[in-house]
């Protein structure tokens, strides 16, 4: 156990298990920044059970169960945190290791939350840890079977952060809560377009896990299908088919777009968190449409200095949606992009790809 505050432990443990959000959250203005960076660390939780290497299913999803039920103070948090520690392979990092010994310092700063507050976190982990274990009983090497799939994934893991952070602004700022609907339309597409360029930034890394979460039909045209192809490390083979999956991650970051534009040029703190998650993975996304042959994340990962870039490009176009529509279509301008619906469809909902 680190010796420190639980809000000390907190802010040392979070830039040690997120790049990107340890640079976005900062951004928040001060009375939301502390309750997403203790979300962030409660589904970090939940990824760290579900990605073990070490942990069986029945295993995972027993962790999960008593996660939840620490949540709901139905279980001991130094119980959990008591039986899991010694349970994880020593492959599983350090700060990861470190987080999970510490889950009750992390569960305590979530019980000094307002009622709103932790209903919202406490729905965005249910949801994740609910849905793992579908997926974990899943994993395949030979990916997931459709893109319909793939978009009930993202919103277990990712959507259903949207959902959460949509909630929490509202209860923020009234400006906000008054377009709550037409914000929560485009949540989960905000989410989406976030998980799905991470997916494919790391399809190799995946592969060494056992895991591959590309969907099965948008490379049915593959000599040898998504697995053949994979298999043999045929990076160029798949292009084909991850081009398409980088218009659809682009649609989705467009309509993430409009829901920044939306909010009150005034909440400018909210603003620079939105759009430093965009800049970054649309970047990331350029990096991986100009590599077809990548066979690393390390090839298509944005360098520090872009970050820096990404965060000064927003800062100059913060007040202006006009101006950062037309940053946005430059910087994406030779990305392909799939047709979404005006809004985000449903999870698991179909998306069209006339334009594939």
């Amino acid at each position: 156990m680190i010796s420190c505050t639980d809000q000390e432990f907190q802010q040392y443990i979070l830039p040690l298990v997120s790049r990107t959000f340890a640079l976005t959250i900062p951004q928040l203005p001060s009375r939301i920044a502390n309750v997403v960076g203790n979300a962030y660390l409660l589904c970090r939780i939940a990824d760290t059970i579900e990605d073990d290497p070490k942990l069986c299913s029945a295993e995972k999803s027993l962790f999960l169960a008593r996660f939840l039920q620490v949540l709901r103070s139905e279980y001991p948090a130094d119980k959990l945190s008591g039986e899991l520690t010694p349970a994880l392979s020593a492959t599983t990092s350090t700060p990861e290791h470190q987080l999970i010994s510490n889950i009750p310092a992390v569960v305590r700063i979530t019980a000094t939350f307002s009622e709103n507050q932790q209903r919202a976190v406490t729905r965005c982990v249910e949801t994740m840890c609910d849905g793992m274990p579908h997926y974990q009983h899943q994993k395949t090497l030979d990916g997931l079977e459709s893109l319909e799939d793939l978009d009930r994934y993202c919103y277990v893991v990712a959507g259903v952060v949207g959902e959460m952070l949509t909630e929490l602004f509202c209860e923020h700022c009234n400006d906000i809560a008054k377009k709550r609907d037409h914000m929560m339309t485009l949540a989960t597409c905000f989410g989406q377009g976030l998980q799905m360029t991470n997916i494919l930034k790391d399809i190799w890394e995946d592969r060494e896990k056992n895991t591959c979460w590309l969907p099965r039909n948008m490379f049915s045209e593959v000599d040898g299908g998504l697995h053949g192809a994979m298999s043999g490390r045929r990076s160029v083979d798949v292009s084909g088919g991850i081009e398409k999956l980088i218009g659809i991650a682009h649609a989705h970051l467009r309509h993430a777009l409009r829901y920044t534009q939306a909010i009150p040029k005034q909440e400018k703190g909210i603003r620079k968190f939105c759009l430093g998650a965009i800049g970054m993975a649309l970047l990331t996304l350029r990096k991986i449409h100009g590599n077809p042959g990548y066979s690393s994340s390390l090839e298509v990962k944005i360098s520090r200095l872009t970050v820096k870039a990404v965060v000064v490009a927003c800062n100059i176009g913060l007040y202006s949606n006009r101006g950062l529509g037309i940053l946005f279509s430059w910087v994406g301008r030779r990305l392909p992009i799939a047709q979404l619906e005006s809004v985000c469809p449903p999870p698991g909902a179909p998306l069209t790809s006339d334009r594939l």
